[in-house]
């Protein structure tokens, strides 16, 4: 059990004092406090104390400069190790005093720590940041002097569960080392899980901890000790942003997904004005509800009735759709705030990404006062294709199904717009959330959760505002519908100055990477990889396990497939004899059974029919990859055709496996892939990746919602 009260009253004492950081031996009892072993250790105030310390500990030992001012020990050559006698403790009690006296002669020096040296064991780091997007992280990988160099490291929230601190230690690309290599043993694993559970449940338990390192943490086949710990503190670090409750943000999204009423500040009788296109698309659009134009100096706009102010409408309004300059929004938004309207729907720019943050702010208040929620500002509207809505002054869409995509940037919302009509994907919304001065992800994530006209939800997004809350509601909602996300800017610019291993460990986007993946988020690596995954994942069956099996016309589309699959993390069976002899009855002798099972390009229909009802009938076999090859013996859509048969024939029996194709030919296979598409297969002419990254990112949602 933790000793809070221990902890408590050492940060008291560091409040007390101003300090922002803890000294080595309250870094120790703060750990002992949460059961992170350390080494033997005492505090020193002169050489022949550090002597009879030494003595008592048992030499070697090490020792090490203790100063609230000086963090970088190593740096201020406030480090000695290996002291085996009493002469060499004494000269080096002398020699790191003054050291760290020429490298800060300000610092404060409260002694010299005299610890028990440790000579075996696997350096690992075990730290936590708090993290701007995040909160509390914590992070595991390799330690010691070369951890920023390597950058093996994973990350989790804070605090993390057993199961989770185990996934960290075996998530390394090294974890072959602490598995043991050549005749070494294997490290603790338990040991360095507890050391992790233990961390983070200090971090969550005191948040103004910013920053703690323990590195290096010496990992043995009998346990784990944590060698040198540093730990910082900021106040600033415990705040936390403001958060709706779940009940919060259902009332105020009913409201806005499915209004009654709507108001269009700005409304525009004149062609080409944004006020006016948001008219025309709500009511060319078929939204059944009443749509209320503001213009005071208009009486009627698109054959409505207009209105001064919203105050003026009779009756209640849920929606104001803004079409005004941003310098008018304040007073506009007062209004809609009195009115009681739910959303404020903000498209005009020249707010936070303009730098007028102080605006932004001021618009946020407002609506905080009267319980308005704002989408936006600075964006293209939104659609919710249910209530045939499409408050936006873009163009209209009325394509239904069970997608719900949402986009920061208003290019990126034309190109989902786009590639929906062109790939005619059904959708339930598209929402622009641009600067998300209030609603954001975690809002919509709540509301497609229960919106039973949405299957999948899909988002582009250039940061997080609350990222923390975004994991926790995904990995709610994930368990029940895939939740897909592209993140821009992943490429890593470097931490800036940190002044732990973990801080400038936490400044890339493998924070990101780990923390999206705990919560079950299928990540696309690019705007079209989220696109076909928001397309192809609704399309296919959950599977039943990883067995993966390739059936090709093409040996050389079999190597590539293969490799795909080895990409996507997906598991080509290994055929059992009976199952390759049953194979062997359809292809002819010089083909190749095993996997891929290469049924050759000269075969007719029928090979292809008969091998993939073998594959879609065996238990065994969990999910098929086709790989099709353009002949005259069997054309693209005779081939086309046959796999939408049996597939379907299958389905009839209740038998419900992914099955995805990959066509090499000629243009008719273009055709052919659509027709596919349409009857259920996810297929694609001229390239073997991207069925089998579809199939992949299904794989990675089954896995994480526990479906396998």
């Amino acid at each position: 059990m933790a000793d809070r009260v221990a902890v408590e009253k050492i940060l008291d004492q560091v409040a007390a004092e101003g300090r922002s950081s803890l000294t080595a031996p309250e870094g120790r009892a703060v750990c002992e406090a949460y059961g992170i072993p350390t080494p033997a250790e005492r505090l020193a105030g002169s050489a022949e104390d550090a002597v009879a310390q030494a003595e008592a500990i048992g030499l070697p030992v090490v020792l090490k400069i203790v100063s609230p001012d000086i963090l970088h020990k190593t740096e201020a050559g406030g480090v000695l190790v290996g002291l085996r006698d009493a002469e060499a403790v004494r000269a080096g009690y002398e020699q790191i005093v003054e050291n760290a006296k020429a490298y800060d002669a300000g610092a404060r020096i409260l002694g010299v720590q005299v610890q028990q040296m440790l000579t075996e064991g696997q350096e690992v780091i075990v730290g936590s940041v708090t993290d701007p997007t995040f909160g509390k992280v914590v992070a595991f990988g390799l330690g010691g002097v070369l951890v920023e160099v390597l950058k093996d490291v994973t990350f989790r929230l804070a605090p993390t569960t057993t199961d989770e601190a185990l996934s960290m230690v075996d998530g390394i690309q090294a974890v072959e080392i602490l598995r043991g290599v050549r005749g070494s043993d294997p490290v603790d694993r338990d040991a360095l899980a507890a050391v992790i559970t233990g961390l983070g449940q200090l971090v969550a338990d005191f948040p103004q901890l910013s920053e703690v390192d323990l590195n290096p943490v010496l990992a043995t086949a009998r346990g784990a000790t944590a060698v040198d710990v540093r730990i910082l503190v900021d106040p600033e670090a415990a705040k936390e942003p403001h958060r709706f409750t779940q009940e919060e943000i259902l009332a105020s999204m009913n409201r806005i997904m499915k209004p009654a009423s709507i108001a269009v500040i700005g409304a525009s009788a004149e062609a080409g004005k944004i006020g006016n296109s948001v008219m025309k698309n709500l009511v060319d659009g078929g939204y059944a509800g009443e749509i209320h134009p503001i213009n005071p100096k208009a009486t009627e706009i698109l054959d409505r009735k207009a209105y001064a102010s919203i105050t003026d409408v009779p009756g209640d309004v849920d929606v104001a759709v803004f079409a005004i300059p941003a310098k008018f929004v304040p007073a506009a938004l007062e209004e809609v705030g009195k009115k009681g309207a739910a959303g404020a729907i903000l498209i005009p720019s020249g707010f936070g990404e303009t730098g007028n943050v102080e605006l932004q702010d001021e618009v946020v208040a407002i609506a905080r006062k009267h319980g308005v929620r704002i989408l936006g500002p600075n964006i293209y509207g939104y659609y919710y294709t249910p209530e045939n809505l499409s408050a936006t002054f873009c163009t209209p869409y009325d394509v239904k199904g069970g997608v719900a995509l949402s986009s920061q940037s208003g290019g990126i919302g034309m190109a989902i717009l786009g590639f929906s009509r062109s790939a005619k994907m059904g959708v339930s919304s598209i929402v622009g959330v641009g600067n998300k001065a209030d609603i954001d992800e975690d809002d919509l994530l709540t509301f497609f959760e229960q919106d039973d006209n949405t299957q999948l939800v899909a988002m582009h997004l250039e940061d997080l505002k609350d990222g923390r809350s975004f994991a926790e509601t995904a990995k709610r909602v994930s368990k029940r519908k895939p939740v897909v996300v592209l993140k821009a800017g992943r490429t890593s610019q470097g931490a800036k100055a940190a002044s732990s291993h973990t801080g400038a460990l936490a400044g890339n986007d493998k924070v990101y990477d780990d923390i999206l993946r705990q919560s079950g988020v299928v990540r696309a690596p690019g705007l079209n990889d989220l696109l076909e995954y928001a397309r192809g994942i609704p399309l296919l069956p959950a599977p039943k396990g990883e067995n993966v099996v390739i059936i090709t016309g093409a040996g050389g589309s079999g190597v590539l497939l293969s490799d795909a699959c080895v990409d996507n993390g997906l598991d080509l069976m290994a055929i059992p004899p009976d199952l390759d002899a049953a194979f062997r009855e359809f292809i002819p002798p010089f083909g190749a059974a095993g996997n891929p099972v290469d049924i050759t390009g000269g075969e007719p229909p029928s090979t292809y029919r008969k091998t993939i009802a073998l594959g879609l009938e065996d238990d065994r076999v969990h999910a098929l990859i086709l790989g099709y090859w353009h002949t005259i013996v069997t054309p693209p859509m005779v081939f086309a055709e046959l796999v939408s048969e049996v597939v379907a024939e299958y389905r009839a029996k209740g038998i419900h496996k992914p099955v995805v194709a990959s066509l090499s030919g000629d243009v008719e296979v273009e055709e052919a892939s659509d027709y596919l598409y349409e009857h259920g297969v996810v297929a694609y002419p001229y390239t073997t990746e991207k069925p089998v990254a579809v199939l992949g990112a299904k794989y990675r949602w089954a896995r994480a919602a526990g479906l396998l």
